[in-house]
């Protein structure tokens, strides 16, 4: 039983071993193959004409605390 896990361990680390090398050669990043929702035609992930109350809110306290930010700024 120990050996199917080292074996298995292993394996893992040399599909990720080559993974990293291949980043570092190529200096690509990983990437999926179907090419997102962009190829579907869709822009955003919501695809609303207006956004919901949900997301309005987080957008006016993302923004408010980018006011404070700039306020409070010391450089």
């Amino acid at each position: 039983m120990l050996t199917v896990f080292i074996a298995t361990f292993v394996l893992f680390l040399l599909v990720i071993g080559g993974m990293s090398l291949g980043y570092v050669f190529k200096r690509k990043s990983l990437q999926g193959s179907c090419g997102g929702i962009t190829s579907l035609g869709i822009e955003k992930v919501c695809d609303c004409p207006e956004p919901c109350d949900a997301r309005k809110k987080r957008e006016a306290k993302a923004a408010l605390r980018r006011r404070q930010l700039e306020k409070h700024r010391i450089i």
